[in-house]
C-alpha cells in the first residue's frame, strides 16, 4: 500500500486542481475560443461516474479527486456556454450521461468498470476535434491539459500497481488524447504568433 500511497496523494491533488486553469482563463479573458463545451460537460459526467466507481470499490481517493473534478468541469461548461459556446455542441454529454447512469444502475461497479476506461475517449475526443478544426485556441487553457497529462501518468501508474485494469486503460487513453490536445494547442499558438509577426490579417 505504501507504494501506491504517493500516487494516490499526487493524483488526488492534480485531480482537485486540473480544471482550475481553464476556469480561471475563461473568467479572466472572457474568451471561450477553442474550448469544447461538449468535452467539458462529458468530462464532468465521466468524473461523477468515476466518483461513484471509487465509492463502490472502496477507493476513496479516486472518489474524492473525481468528484472535485466533476464539479469544476461542470462550472467550466456553464461558463463556456455563457461566453458563447453553443448548446448545440452538447451532443455527447447527454448521451453519455444516460449510458453511464444505466451501466451503474444495472451493473454497479462492474458495469461502470466496463465503460469508464473508454469514457475518456468519449470525453476528450470532442476537445481534440475542436482543437484540430478551429484556428484560434486562445480560450483553451494549456495548463489544464498539461495537468491532464500529468494526472493520466500518475493514475495510470497507480492503476498498474493496484492491479485495477479499468483505471490503467482509462489513463493510457487519457494520456494519449490529452497529449494530442497539448500538442495542437502549442502548434496553433505558435502558428498564430508567426502570422501576427508576418502581418496576417
Amino acid at each position: 500500500m505504501a507504494a501506491t500511497g504517493i500516487f494516490i496523494i499526487v493524483g488526488t491533488a492534480i485531480g482537485l486542481i486540473r480544471a482550475l486553469p481553464q476556469l480561471l482563463r475563461l473568467v479572466r479573458t472572457q474568451d471561450a475560443q477553442g474550448v469544447s463545451a461538449d468535452s467539458a460537460g462529458t468530462i464532468s459526467v465521466v468524473s461523477f461516474a468515476w466518483a461513484a466507481y471509487g465509492m463502490l470499490t472502496d477507493q476513496v481517493a479516486v472518489a474524492l479527486a473525481s468528484g472535485a473534478s466533476a464539479v469544476m468541469f461542470g462550472i467550466v461548461t456553464a461558463v463556456a456556454l455563457r461566453l458563447g459556446r453553443r448548446v448545440s455542441e452538447m451532443r455527447t454529454t447527454p448521451v453519455w450521461l444516460i449510458v453511464l447512469a444505466f451501466a451503474g444502475s444495472v451493473g454497479g461497479a462492474q458495469g461502470l468498470g466496463l465503460l469508464l476506461p473508454v469514457s475518456v475517449l468519449v470525453a476528450n475526443v470532442p476537445q481534440l476535434l475542436v482543437a484540430w478544426r478551429e484556428r484560434d485556441l486562445s480560450g483553451l487553457s494549456l495548463g489544464t491539459w498539461v495537468l491532464s497529462v500529468a494526472e493520466a501518468a500518475v493514475w495510470g501508474t497507480y492503476g498498474l500497481l493496484a492491479g485495477d485494469r479499468a483505471i490503467l486503460v482509462h489513463n493510457v487513453l487519457h494520456l494519449t488524447t490529452s497529449g494530442g490536445i497539448v500538442l495542437l494547442r502549442l502548434a496553433k499558438t505558435r502558428r498564430l504568433g508567426q502570422e501576427a509577426l508576418a502581418g496576417y490579417p
